[in-house]
């Protein structure tokens, strides 16, 4: 009876624990799929919901897209930027599967064996998290936390977003998303920002190493970052080419010869300082910062352009704009280097002809509007001891030509040495559209931030009397074959509005005679701008000035006939558009469209324009600018003996054959040189001259206009024509039927070194 006792209490003891067992199991699955539901509830945090997946705060940088579709500048927070699977190269994605997740074809977002692999090792032989699964973190709880309860529901709601990822979008969309948000480091954050900054390429364009490379950098981007660690990320790339060997996508051989090359950069920062059109991004960062108060979401919030990932597509092709810059770097590197030979024997250089109280004054100017004043004063110095600070030698790095160079000097000294640096500014148009094809607005953005193309506007010298001859030729039925005496001239006090007797010079004393409104304009004739002033008026020349879009506010005096008026290069372009256009004023323009981040269009501008002259008086001027091309001022464009000053001309000879209208403008002492010129489809405008005015070449030889300035022109045109995809024309302007106003004049014979006989007659100028 005790045995049956014993056996008894045994069976009773293995039933009990047998449903404990069971009750546990059941309660401990329980537990879990509670758990799970909880944390997809958002009962430990909030979950992103199907809008939230559907739509992922990506945090995208807007790009700036060139009329070619170049994408030539970005406004980020994050330099972030979308792509499609589709813009991912084969051998991209191949690196990736093998190397992050090789079964990412076959799991629906969670890899049951590599899960499975993991608990049995406790994590020493690799962890189990998929693509998926890292896009899910990436997305939408970064890192996450140390602490291992915490760190358990975060694994927890990671596991779910992916199983809703997977369901919600593609394998392919997976990939593209996973590529679009992780961060490369040094601002570059997608695949797309990382092939630009490390490699200087599109996507599509890397190589099977180039993409092994970034592949390897997924692992930590911070470890394996190629600028500092050479060394690591050689060993990674290896590590990754080896996995592909592995998954079959390459070869032994190929893996072997892939994983002897060196590691080869094109390290290149993206920054919104550096790069193409940088003046240019910068005067659109400004208009769109502007066009976000009032163009707003469908939800009625505002725009951000640093993470809504807007497409601002423009008018700027970015071919264009690269030759532009080339033509405003090799000739203000040259023309840079006479300056500074000049400035030597210059006691107060780079001033010229000013007294020390004004000196004094452009200096401090200068000091209380530099960093290093907002600074100090920001730290309650006394004005006493900040401008003792600037007499004081520092090490700092300073632009040149040649490049930055570190040097000491004080930051007085630094004044004057930045002061001695001649500035640009460029603008190319399209006169049919007035779409704007080019902007160069300085010399070096980093260095130089002020736009001198729609910022800065200067004195305009000679390439104000086109104005006075359109007004005349309208007014008065003129032609520019037309004669008219070339001889000592005044306009008596009350005339005019006139307070002091007014009797324009040529700038030599000598006086032509009889000559044709063509010659007079070729060689930029002070008197006969004044006498055909004198018969319009200043008002009707202000009157289609202004209709010709430019803004400023013009005296009504007859000495603006020879310039003396400040205006834009912007406005400038756009008004000598207007001759080329046969009259008709084009708005520069220089949006196209602006696409959200999903392609859908939300803004496009509406072009202004209206009629200005008509047809006949616009070739008219546009034959009257021809002339100076063909015998003025602009005729070095055509000639190949050289003159005075020829070293300076960069790019001499320049050989253009094709009619060229155009005008070269310099201003009292050379503080401002310009040139406007035109072909049938393309108006470029350029001007040159220092900050200050007082800044400045010392003779005509080098500050006129046709040295300063036309050189640039005829460079860039060089350029341009050299491209054939840019389509320049090269063809004369479209000439009016039934022409009604006379603009063949009779030629003489043409000297053959017609710069030898005519300097650069630009000096006639006010």
């Amino acid at each position: 009876m005790a045995t049956n006792k014993k056996t008894n209490n045994t069976n009773h003891d293995f039933k009990y624990y047998t449903k404990k067992f069971w009750r546990f199991f059941i309660y401990g699955i329980g537990a879990i799929v509670l758990f799970f539901l909880f944390a997809s509830w958002g009962l430990f945090g909030s979950m992103p919901s199907f809008e939230d997946l559907e739509n992922p705060d990506s945090n995208l940088a807007t790009e700036v897209i060139s009329s070619d579709g170049v994408v030539i500048g970005k406004y980020f927070q994050t330099n972030r930027s979308q792509l499609k699977y589709s813009d991912l190269p084969k051998n991209l994605v191949d690196a990736l599967v093998a190397t992050e997740d090789e079964r990412f074809y076959e799991h629906s977002g969670i890899d049951g064996r590599g899960t499975l692999r993991a608990v049995l090792s406790l994590g020493t032989n690799g962890g189990a998290s998929t693509l998926t699964q890292q896009l899910a973190k990436q997305l939408f709880h970064g890192e996450g936390s140390k602490f291992l309860p915490f760190r358990i529901v975060q694994k927890a709601k990671e596991w779910i977003i992916a199983i809703r990822l997977e369901r919600q979008y593609t394998k392919n969309e997976i990939l593209a998303m996973y590529c679009n948000v992780y961060d490369f480091g040094n601002y570059a954050v997608g695949v797309s920002s990382a092939a630009h900054t490390y490699f200087s390429k599109t996507p599509k364009e890397l190589t099977i190493d180039e993409s092994a490379i970034l592949v390897g950098m997924f692992k930590n981007s911070g470890l394996y970052n190629p600028v500092r660690n050479p060394v690591g990320v050689k060993n990674r790339r290896n590590v990754v080419l080896a996995q592909m060997e592995k998954a079959k996508m390459i070869s032994s051989a190929e893996k072997e010869k892939l994983q002897a090359l060196p590691i080869t950069l094109q390290f290149k920062l993206e920054s919104h300082r550096e790069g193409t059109a940088t003046y240019f991004r910068e005067y659109l960062r400004d208009y769109m910062k502007k066009w976000a108060e009032t163009n707003k979401k469908p939800d009625g919030s505002d725009y951000d352009i640093y993470k809504d990932g807007l497409k601002i597509h423009t008018t700027i092709d970015s071919r264009m704009q690269l030759h532009a810059e080339e033509a405003v770097a090799a000739h203000m590197a040259n023309l840079q280097e006479e300056f500074f030979i000049q400035s030597k024997t210059n006691k107060n250089a780079p001033f010229v002809n000013i007294s020390e109280k004004e000196t004094n004054r452009i200096l401090m100017q200068a000091m209380k509007a530099s960093n290093r004043w907002y600074v100090m004063q920001s730290m309650d110095k006394s004005e006493d001891e900040i401008i003792e600070s600037f007499n004081k030698k520092t090490k700092m790095t300073v632009f040149t030509w040649k490049g930055e160079k570190d040097t000491i000097m004080t930051p007085m000294d630094s004044i004057r040495y930045y002061k001695h640096f001649l500035q640009a500014g460029l603008m190319a148009m399209e006169p049919q559209t007035g779409n704007i094809k080019a902007w160069v607005g300085g010399i070096n953005y980093k260095y130089f931030q002020y736009d001198h193309v729609a910022q800065g506007a200067r004195q305009v010298g000679s390439t104000f009397k086109p104005f006075v001859y359109a007004t005349a030729i309208e007014q008065l039925n003129m032609s520019p074959c037309d004669s008219i005496i070339d001889a000592p001239f005044t306009i008596p006090v009350g005339r005019h509005h006139v307070t002091e007797t007014w009797t324009p010079r040529n700038s030599n004393n000598t006086y032509l005679g009889m000559v044709t409104l063509k010659k007079a304009l070729a060689s930029s004739i002070n008197t006969v701008s004044a006498k055909l002033i004198d018969k319009v008026g200043p008002e009707a020349v202000i009157k289609l000035t202004h209709k010709l879009g430019v803004k400023t506010d013009i005296p009504a005096q007859p000495s603006i006939a020879l310039g003396a008026v400040d205006i834009t290069v912007e406005e400038m372009v756009a008004a000598y558009s207007t001759f080329a256009n046969q009259g008709v004023y084009n708005k520069p323009q220089f949006l196209s469209r602006i696409e959200d981040k999903s392609g859908v269009v939300i803004y496009e501008p509406i072009p202004e324009s209206h009629d200005v002259l008509n047809k006949d008086i616009a070739f008219a001027v546009v034959k009257l600018l021809e002339g100076v091309v063909e015998g003025g001022s602009g005729s070095r464009l055509r000639s190949e003996y050289g003159g005075s000053g020829d070293n300076r001309w960069t790019g001499y000879p320049y050989k253009l054959t094709n009619p060229i209208a155009g005008k070269t403008g310099t201003t009292q002492n050379q503080s401002d040189g310009w040139f406007m010129g035109m072909v049938p489809n393309l108006v470029t405008g350029v001007w040159v001259g220092c900050e200050d005015r007082s800044a400045r070449f010392k003779s005509i030889t080098y500050g006129q206009g046709a040295t300063a300035a036309l050189p640039v022109w005829g460079y860039f045109m060089k350029l341009c024509y050299q491209d054939p995809n840019l389509k320049v024309s090269n063809k004369p302007f479209d000439r009016p039927a039934n022409l009604s106003i006379k603009v063949d004049c009779y030629q003489p014979r043409k000297v053959k070194d017609t710069t030898a006989v005519i300097q650069d007659t630009d000096e006639f100028e006010f």
